[in-house]
Order: structure tokens, then C-alpha cells, then sequence
């Protein structure tokens, strides 16, 4: 595979707010599935994540990092790692309220629940992402019915 067709996916966005869900509609059977979720009680969660999406991005593999990313210095640590490996960086951001994200948490069952606590905690954390972040292209939808509108960076590094 080129590397040029590699890409690092970061989704953004409180608990609950659909992001899991878009992985398994639009990148599971292209994708690997890097989320922190996969090892809730695992120590060094953060090494763990950034080993694995090293060893895909390694490899050649397109990956998918599923978890909140709320700031800008979590999301310019994935960027540079992409950036190292040559892959194209695309956010996903879902700008839901915290109503709607406990509201959606609600509906969850066993491990895929989380206290509202934490969505109120990532509330608190989250910083709206840019394409002066370093992202080639950023996708962003209001509430989870909605559609996405995309940001391109125009130069020729996004090619």
C-alpha cells in the first residue's frame, strides 16, 4: 500500500457523542481501531495507544484513534506521529451538547456506558479543533442525524 493512501483518523468529541458508531458505519472494514476503550483498567494506556497506531501506520495501515481527543496538545501528539509515518491526518468532530451526549449514554448498556460524570469532565477539556492544527481535512456535524461539512487545507501538502 502507498503511503500516500494511508490515514490517521482522529475522532473528537464528548462520550456519547456518536463516535464509535461512524467508525463501525464508515471505516471498520478498512481501518484499524485504536481506542483507549479497548483496555479500560490497562496501565500505561497512552503508550499502548501510540505503539499500536505506530505498528499499523508501520505496517502501511490506515488507522481510526476513537476516543474523546478533547485538546489541542492530545491531538498534536497523534498529528506529529501520523506526520512521521507519512499519513494523511483527517478529523471527525462532533459538536454535540452534553444533553444530547448523556442522553445517547443513556441508551447504552455495560461497558459502552460511562458515568456522566465523564462527559461533563470531557465537556470541560474539549477545545473546537482547526485545520491550523495540522489536519489535511476536518469533518464536523452539529448533532447525530446530521451530516458532515468538511475543512481542506489547500495546499499542496494535502494532496
Amino acid at each position: 500500500m502507498s503511503s500516500a493512501l494511508v490515514e490517521c483518523v482522529i475522532l473528537i468529541g464528548l462520550p456519547g457523542a456518536g463516535k464509535s458508531s461512524l467508525y463501525r458505519e464508515k471505516f471498520a472494514s478498512t481501518h484499524v481501531h485504536v481506542s483507549k476503550d479497548l483496555w479500560p483498567n490497562a496501565t500505561k494506556r497512552e503508550e499502548r495507544q501510540r505503539e499500536m497506531i505506530e505498528e499499523a501506520l508501520g505496517a502501511g495501515r490506515s488507522v481510526v484513534i476513537d476516543n474523546t481527543n478533547p485538546t489541542i496538545a492530545e491531538r498534536a501528539a497523534l498529528i506529529r506521529l501520523a506526520r512521521v509515518h507519512g499519513a494523511r491526518v483527517i478529523g471527525y468532530f462532533f459538536d454535540v451538547n452534553t444533553r444530547t451526549a448523556v442522553a445517547r449514554n443513556a441508551e447504552r448498556t455495560g461497558r459502552g456506558k460511562v458515568p456522566n460524570v465523564a462527559i461533563f469532565t470531557a465537556a470541560k477539556r474539549l477545545q473546537r479543533p482547526s485545520l491550523a492544527e495540522g489536519f489535511d481535512q476536518l469533518f464536523s456535524r452539529r448533532n447525530r442525524e446530521g451530516s458532515f461539512t468538511s475543512n481542506q487545507r489547500s495546499s499542496s501538502l494535502a494532496s
